[in-house]
């Protein structure tokens, strides 16, 4: 697998991940007691927080994962499941929960809930966990893909409202299906790929 790495396939594999146009609706129900002067500088703070902590999972992750004698082929199976369950989320969304996170008036969410569980949240850092396992040699290209898909998932939550008076409610969820497509067929290769590589120790 560490052969066949690839720093733009790995940022397309963490910006669904990240899936920034499904967190498109959720950012404007928290934002929206707020001054929209202060929209773009919350964004990016809480995004800068998100970035942080993916980077400490990702230079950590394999000191974290040795403590419980993982192997390669058991981290990339855990992955693709991952991997699958996101995307089943991310096609068959469950109904409601929009304005879970509302904030009252003039109330500026920190840390809580953008850049967790927004951008940092249980799928991406597991990703970065399987990453850094499968890929430690690539420490640095992993890094690259990080930063591009964080830059391409600000750029998203940036242009937030304006995507939302375009795409609506609809246009949006039709995006995140195709994503999470995408990212189905991504987790069935994985747990492909890990499959072949067990089959000769049985």
């Amino acid at each position: 697998m560490e052969s066949s790495f690839s720093i733009f396939s790995t940022a397309i594999l963490l910006f669904f991940i990240l899936d920034p146009f499904g967190s498109v609706p959720l950012l404007l129900s928290i934002l929206k007691n707020i001054d929209k002067k202060r929209h773009s500088k919350i964004i990016i703070r809480e995004m800068l927080i998100g970035l942080a902590i993916l980077i400490i999972f990702l230079f950590f992750g394999e000191q974290f994962l040795s403590l419980f004698h993982l192997e390669t082929p058991a981290i990339s199976l855990a992955g693709g499941i991952i991997f699958f369950v996101i995307a089943l989320k991310m096609i068959f969304p469950s109904p409601g929960g929009g304005d879970l996170f509302a904030t009252s008036k003039g109330d500026e969410p920190l840390v809580v809930p953008i850049a967790i569980p927004m951008i940092a949240g249980p799928g991406a850092l597991a990703t970065l966990l399987v990453l850094a396992k499968t890929n430690a040699e690539h420490t640095g290209g992993l890094f690259t893909a990080l930063l591009l898909a964080w830059v391409l998932a600000v750029l998203v939550l940036l242009c937030s409202p304006q995507l939302y008076k375009i795409l609506k409610d609809k246009g949006l969820k039709a995006l995140e299906r195709l994503m999470g497509m995408l990212l189905l067929m991504m987790s069935v290769q994985m747990f492909i790929d890990a499959t072949r590589v067990l089959l000769p120790t049985f």
